[in-house]
């Protein structure tokens, strides 16, 4: 006796795979983050995250370029910012020739069409490393919803397509929107980072950019490993606040809490597959312990499964020139 239904009937060749294939990844569903720096023809590898590197200006234009002509349509911009320009305020935040400002401006003069988005948090302006203003040891959150808010201004002013506020303050979401509506700039969007977990896998960002917090941790305002349900509330309340696309990071470790905010929402949601995700696949791959790019596309597909309309990766190059 058979069974009348055999499930191997649908895995018997790859194109009967890719006809019943439930989540598709296409160079859509990437984002590239970028990191920038000051100086001319500089091109700096980031030792913990083989195969980025920090850019000046000059070469952002070209890679910029390159990046669109992979189908690629999104970047996330990140600045190293000078130590002698760090302060407590993060007032470099908010100087419209900043590095910041600079870096939009050249992007959307290479590449219009290219979809800009731009981290707004104090972190890499401030003297402390933390994402806010610091008073005894606490790091303050209204105050510092008033200087994002004018950072985000200042991008939005630049040519940022969406600004991206990562540092998980409360409130922040509705300062910005408010602060964008009365400048007028009623189409920059909103990617909140709005389930951001206090996660040990950021430590080669954090050498990427020298943003490291200068004492203590992020436990206070990032959120805690431990907890699904705080993820919903954050999310919704960041979409009553005016976000447009929510994100959820990191990524692998917290695939539950994608799949739990696809179920309860229906905005964009985008995922970020950050450096220490990277780098481990990296360091493995290195080894010979794994095959890179299959563990790599197996990685993005959870992402989709999962239910992310959008993958933060550093691997987007690599991924667009497998799936093209």
């Amino acid at each position: 006796m058979y069974p009348n239904q055999r499930n191997r009937r649908l895995r018997q060749s790859p194109a009967i795979r890719a006809l019943v294939s439930e989540s598709q990844l296409t160079v859509n569903d990437l984002m590239l983050p970028l990191f920038i720096c000051e100086g001319t023809q500089v091109k700096e590898s980031i030792d913990a995250m083989p195969g980025c590197f920090r850019l000046s200006l000059d070469l952002l234009k070209e890679e910029v370029k390159t990046v669109w002509s992979m189908g690629i349509k999104a970047v996330l911009i990140f600045v190293k910012v000078a130590d002698n320009l760090k302060d407590n305020h993060g007032t470099e935040a908010i100087n419209p020739a900043g590095l910041m400002q600079r870096a939009v401006r050249e992007i959307k003069s290479t590449v219009p069409e290219m979809v800009v988005m731009t981290d707004v948090a104090l972190d890499p302006y401030s003297s402390y490393g933390h994402d806010g203003i610091v008073e005894h040891n606490k790091i303050l959150n209204d105050p510092t919803i008033e200087v994002l808010a004018q950072m985000a201004l200042s991008h939005a002013q630049a040519g940022a397509d969406f600004v991206a506020p990562s540092d998980m303050m409360d409130g922040r979401v509705l300062k910005i929107r408010t602060t964008l509506e009365e400048a007028g700039f009623l189409d920059t969007g909103i990617m909140s980072y709005s389930a951001k977990y206090a996660s040990a896998f950021y430590g080669p960002f954090r050498e990427a950019l020298d943003s490291a917090p200068g004492f203590g941790d992020k436990q206070t305002y990032q959120m805690d490993s431990a907890n699904r349900l705080e993820a919903i509330n954050e999310t919704l309340r960041d979409i009553e606040e005016g976000a447009d696309i929510v994100m959820i990071k990191p990524g692998l470790a917290y695939l539950d809490i994608v799949r739990e905010i696809r179920d309860n929402i229906d905005a964009p949601i985008a995922v970020y597959q950050v450096s220490g995700e990277y780098a481990m696949l990296k360091a493995a791959a290195e080894k010979g312990w794994l095959d890179h790019d299959a563990v790599m596309v197996e990685q993005l597909l959870a992402f989709k499964r999962a239910g992310a309309n959008l993958i933060a990766t550093y691997h987007a190059k690599e991924a667009a020139q497998l799936i093209s």
